[in-house]
């Protein structure tokens, strides 16, 4: 088996991991994409991640893997039926992470009729896609600014409703499909459709790091690695598990974080001053500032919590002015230093 480079030994890239983080204690959050320059860990995150993330509890045997406790968002095909007054036989499987491929085909992400077994055994049989696969775990598409134009269109569809709806060949299937979507890219490289990127719920640009001490650290832990990645990974297990504790800890106390009024107020501030569409921004700030305040083990929401993310929740929603050639994230902290002095 593979060993991934660990999560808690990436230096240098903090703002993406800490939305990774977020998004590990809050899936509804609405998934990260990330932009930057080749070879600056954008992967090697997401592999990390994967590595790091508690084990899920399932439904066992279901294709599916659907939540013994999910009542209506369990599938159709055998979970469902099965919780009148028996309980489903349970498991546990690591948390799924799903590489999508950009050359996939419409069949190989939604699915589609199992053919083989349709003509060796004359049955309809539906053999589930990257989709399914990616149920209640992440799925993660590198260079997602150069997906073809149907996949966006039908990633847009199954995240807005977190069902798979498949009717072809005479198959009718639908299917729980609710991930988190991680979607990684060179903006040298294309645009990313302005419908898809706001369906992320916060975006994190990296550089190339340019301070020396940090790319030597950078480079000496990689060397490492490659040496010997067994023994690099065991010298990590303590804070690996340290963390993984740290997010199954947040995603208890979540519900229970108090969002006063103030931060509600903050939020709509911040976001009339740098001019969001629609309230998507506001939602999403006050869900990853709850995120932030649960990882630290906090109980309310503070301004701080929703300072420390304002930029990644709504630099990717403002809309471009051609009179202002700041960036977006300039934008935002000169709004919160004219507004609140932070």
């Amino acid at each position: 088996m593979r060993i991934a480079f660990p999560f808690t030994a990436i230096v240098g890239q903090d703002d993406m991991k800490q939305a990774m983080l977020i998004a590990a204690t809050d899936p509804g959050i609405g998934g990260v994409m990330v932009f930057g320059d080749r070879g600056t860990g954008k992967s090697t995150v997401v592999r990390g991640l994967a590595a790091l993330l508690p084990p899920i509890e399932t439904v066992k045997a279901c294709q599916y893997h659907c939540d013994p406790k999910g009542g209506s968002s369990m599938c159709a095909t055998g979970c469902t039926h099965r919780q009148d007054g028996v309980l489903p036989e349970t498991g546990q499987m690591a948390t799924p992470v799903v590489d999508m491929p950009l050359g996939a085909t419409e069949d190989r992400v939604v699915g589609a009729l199992d053919l083989e077994r349709a003509l060796t055994q004359g049955e309809k049989h539906f053999e589930p896609g990257l989709l399914a696969r990616a149920n209640r775990g992440f799925l993660y598409i590198d260079e997602v600014n150069l997906l073809d134009d149907h996949l966006v269109d039908l990633l847009l569809d199954v995240a807005a409703s977190g069902e798979n709806v498949v009717e072809r060949e005479g198959l009718s299937v639908r299917h729980p499909a609710r991930f988190v979507l991680i979607g990684s890219g060179n903006p040298e490289e294309g645009e990313l459709r302005p419908q898809l990127l706001d369906r992320f719920g916060l975006s994190v640009d990296v550089k190339t790091p340019d301070d020396l001490a940090l790319r030597v650290e950078v480079v000496r832990r990689r060397d490492r690695f490659d040496r010997d990645p067994a023994a690099f990974a065991a010298k990590q297990a303590e804070e690996e598990a340290r963390v993984r504790d740290q997010i199954v800890a947040a995603r208890q106390r979540l519900a229970n974080v108090e969002t006063p009024d103030s931060a509600l107020e903050w939020a709509s501030r911040l976001c009339m001053a740098v001019g969001v569409d629609g309230l998507r921004g506001e939602l999403t700030l006050i869900r990853a500032a709850r995120a932030v305040a649960a990882l630290a083990g906090d109980t309310k929401v503070e301004d701080h919590h929703l300072a420390s993310i304002a930029v990644m929740a709504l630099r990717h929603r403002l809309r471009r002015n051609p009179l202002d050639e700041t960036g977006s994230s300039t934008r935002i902290e000169r709004a919160m230093a004219d507004l609140f002095g932070s």
